[in-house]
């Protein structure tokens, strides 16, 4: 399965890394199919992300899909993160998905806040 037409355009990317990590999340959790992703304001650098695991789409989510693994993206969320990738990320730091967006001009750094 590819990226939806309206991503494509936007070009918001899920690596591998994520596609698997967001499986492996979702076989633990029989009613939720998908992760939404969304861009809300507040945070430390102005906007943050928040990531959580949901049953059922919105009339205005863009999917994503790779290997299994479905996004939701809200059009207002997808409007500040095109050309993003979502990835997942397993270091000495800990585990988490990143998104790394190149609209952003300032991060903080716990890594979910950013300014525009």
């Amino acid at each position: 399965m590819g990226i939806d037409a309206k991503t494509e355009m936007k070009g918001v990317e899920l690596t591998d890394a994520a596609a698997k990590r967001i499986v492996r999340i979702l076989a633990a959790e029989a009613d939720k199919k998908a992760l939404r992703v969304s861009v809300e304001g507040g945070g430390c650098s102005g906007f943050s992300y928040k990531f959580e695991l949901v049953a059922d789409r919105n009339e205005d989510d863009v999917v994503i899909e790779r290997d299994g693994a479905m996004v939701f993206i809200d059009e207002l969320s997808l409007v500040y993160m095109g050309g993003s990738v979502i990835d997942f990320v397993d270091d000495l730091i800990g585990q988490s998905f990143q998104i790394k967006n190149p609209n952003a001009v300032a991060s903080c750094g716990c890594g979910t806040s950013f300014s525009i």
